[in-house]
């Protein structure tokens, strides 16, 4: 069985997607699985490029005993192709990847992290902040990205995929 492909997508790569691929990361390789999955994020904007994530976010998960890795880089039309889903942090992501999307097929592949967490579902709050530009924003996105990472892995297990 070929590996799940998981694309993690926020504005810039630095904050909500690094964390949402350190998450997982983290869920896949204490649960045994980190070879079924191949896992990357990636930004809609090219403004931050070959950076390593923000401090901020590096700090909040790091404190949860999960490490972020990887530069900024920004979403290639081959992606679409490459990744199974997806997973943009927000709805303007989400409708920018819809819109870089090559055809029907591709902007299926677009989903919400957090359309996978039923609470959020449950609420109809399906955004994950930008935490960018506060101090504070950072713990809020971690626990959010982990329930839709913590919904999305039990999805991929219900659907036969892992």
């Amino acid at each position: 069985m070929s590996p799940v492909r998981l694309l993690f997508v926020c504005l810039g790569n630095i904050c909500r997607s690094p964390t949402a691929e350190g998450v997982m990361r983290h869920r896949l390789e204490a649960e045994g699985l980190a070879d079924r999955v191949e896992l990357d994020s990636a930004g809609t904007g090219a403004w931050h490029i070959g950076e390593p994530p923000d401090p901020r976010a590096t700090a909040a998960a790091r404190d949860r005993g999960v490490a972020l890795t990887g530069s900024g880089r920004q979403v290639a039309p081959e992606d679409f192709d490459r990744f199974d889903l997806l997973l943009a942090m927000d709805e303007a992501n989400a409708r920018a990847l819809r819109a870089a999307a090559p055809d029907a097929v591709a902007r299926e592949k677009v989903r919400l992290l957090r359309e996978f967490d039923p609470e959020s579902v449950a609420r109809g709050d399906l955004s994950v902040p930008d935490p960018y530009l506060g101090e504070d924003g950072f713990t809020n996105v971690f626990a959010l990205v982990d329930a839709g990472c913590h919904g999305l892995l039990a999805e991929l297990r219900a659907s036969g995929r892992l």
